[in-house]
């Protein structure tokens, strides 16, 4: 299929900060694309790039074969965009904020289409349009931003934490409106550190890392870089028939059940061990998005804690 978003080799400096330090990422036409990281992994900084709010220092970066530094102007009529962060005009309305981005993205010339998508919009939404900008809570000036990006169609959406700020139930219609505008032939980059957003949403997953892709690939092409989770039912099984399950690791009896850990590529073999043992209440569990994300990140976190935990010590001595 057609890249709607093709990056390559993509890099951006700040002074001696290497924000994106040849950052990969290819968007396929009609994909809901999962772009995951922490806080200072680049995410937004390829975002900022590819909107053509900043230039990059080296590599390539195209947004439907053109270049969003360049052609900026032509590229924002075919794409919407929802920041983490909104900031609305104080003194303009809700509504008339959504209008104003609607007019600029020439999503209102069919004005009876527009109308129908807004209104329908803003009651799933749950949002008053006639408080002032000044008047909204975090959410709901997030809720403004959706509203205006899904009122008027576009060929791709890119969304920076889109549901920073909403409510549990606002979450689901913003997943709601997403699968909507996909199933209509659109194309979504969807920034995020809600993991169970992306693994709902998504089709596609890329974890960057330092300013560095470091795996994408659909979610069960992901799945081999951790183990399955089986457990079953603790019954008559002797020390000997349970050590010799192919491909377990970490097995171990807890709960009145046994449990351990297997690679995806020794599913088949155990699972006709288990057979053969006759195991009862067997359940086999495939990692999850968090767990993926943990595997590059866990020593960042490792050392966090490390750091945090040395630090207490210091303060403790030096208060005394």
């Amino acid at each position: 299929m057609n890249a709607v978003i093709d990056v390559s080799g993509l890099e951006k400096h700040f002074g001696r900060v290497r924000a994106l330090d040849g950052l990969d990422l290819t968007v396929t036409q009609g994909d809901v694309h999962g772009f995951l990281g922490p806080n200072g992994a680049g995410k937004s900084t390829t975002i900022r790039v590819l909107l053509g709010l900043a230039k990059s220092d080296g590599g390539r970066a195209t947004v439907f074969g053109s270049d969003p530094w360049r052609d900026a102007v032509e590229l924002h009529r075919r794409l919407a965009y929802v920041p983490g962060d909104v900031s609305l005009w104080p003194n303009l309305s809700g509504g008339e904020a959504i209008d104003l981005l609607s007019r600029l993205r020439g999503g209102t010339a069919d004005r009876a289409a527009y109308a129908a998508r807004r209104k329908r919009l803003i009651d799933v939404f749950q949002l008053d349009p006639t408080k002032k900008g000044r008047a909204y809570s975090k959410g709901n000036r997030q809720k403004v931003a959706l509203v205006a990006a899904f009122a008027t169609p576009a060929d791709l959406y890119i969304l920076d934490e889109p549901t920073s700020g909403l409510d549990p139930l606002m979450e689901t219609v913003f997943a709601s409106e997403v699968h909507r505008v996909a199933s209509e032939g659109a194309t979504v980059l969807l920034s995020s550190h809600i993991l169970s957003e992306v693994e709902q949403l998504c089709d596609r997953v890329s974890i960057i890392r330092a300013g560095r892709t470091v795996e994408t690939g659909t979610l069960e092409e992901l799945r081999h870089l951790t183990r399955t989770e089986v457990s079953f039912a603790d019954g008559d099984h002797d020390a000997a028939a349970l050590a010799g399950i192919p491909g377990a690791h970490d097995l171990r009896a807890q709960d009145g059940r046994v449990r351990f850990t297997a690679d995806s590529d020794s599913l088949p073999p155990m699972l006709a061990a288990l057979a053969q043992l006759r195991v009862r209440g067997l359940t086999v569990a495939p990692p999850s998005l968090e767990e993926l994300f943990l595997r590059h990140y866990g020593d960042d976190l490792a050392s966090s804690e490390a750091a945090a935990a040395g630090a207490a010590p210091a303060k403790a001595a030096k208060a005394r």
